[in-house]
């Protein structure tokens, strides 16, 4: 579905990501681990065009992006959840999910979809009035995940989604990326929070310093011996 060939990216002179070869088979949960600073952020961000690469591929159900400007790659049926969430903080829910289906004009579809990121999280049906800055971290994780959804995407991009949250929230949201991906849509998962992201993933990748050090099934990486001790803390 998604695949990096020889994916090189730059911010000035500063050689982010180094050859980057990584590919998302449709129907996956794939999920990239790595420290801070490893480049994870940027390998999304080099596909969804915010930061394109100055050498390299990007190929998305075989047509190349790599050259596509970001709004063009959405309408194509990839949707990021950035990293820190970066809600609407001054518009309501409602308002921050109908940007969301901003480039849509289904409106039997975008009610559908309503009522379906509604039923993952009741709490934002209770707060469509509300403001975005209102609502705790865990709640704009919610929201910024249903934006996203809201744009119908057939692969999602979510950026360290337990980043700040407390830990029965983290357990929630991961339930809901399982059950988001039991649903129909691939999702490629950047996370620091190796542990949670493997345990539900199908394959991962693990970057160090802008380079892929080992990929192979998550439960392989689960149980090996090098990421247990640098990401798993055991």
């Amino acid at each position: 579905m998604l695949k990096l060939v020889n994916v090189n990216t730059f911010y000035g002179n500063i050689h982010a990501l180094h050859d980057i070869n990584l590919e998302i088979r449709q129907g996956e949960i794939v999920t990239l681990i790595g420290a801070n600073g490893a480049g994870k952020s940027t390998t999304l961000m080099s596909i969804c065009g915010g930061t394109p690469p100055r050498s390299g591929e990007i190929y998305f159900e075989g047509k190349p992006i790599h050259s596509m400007r970001a709004n063009e790659i959405v309408r194509l049926g990839i949707s990021q959840v950035p990293e820190g969430r970066l809600i609407f903080p001054q518009l309501t829910v409602m308002e921050n999910l109908d940007l969301g289906a901003f480039l849509r004009n289904d409106k039997e579809g975008i009610r559908r979809d309503l009522d379906y990121v509604f039923d993952l999280f009741p709490i934002l049906a209770e707060r469509q009035k509300q403001y975005g800055g209102t609502l705790s971290g865990g709640e704009q994780q919610m929201l910024a995940i249903s934006r996203a959804l809201m744009s119908k995407p057939r692969l999602l991009l979510l950026d360290e989604p337990s980043l700040g949250l407390a830990p029965i929230i983290i357990q929630q949201i991961f339930d809901i990326i399982k059950k988001v991906n039991e649903a129909g849509t691939t999702v490629f998962l950047v996370e620091q929070n190796a542990n949670q992201a493997l345990k539900i993933a199908h394959r991962g990748y693990v970057m160090e310093t802008g380079r892929i050090t080992m990929e192979d099934s998550a439960e392989t990486l689960l149980s090996n011996d090098e990421v247990k001790k640098a990401y798993l803390g055991l």
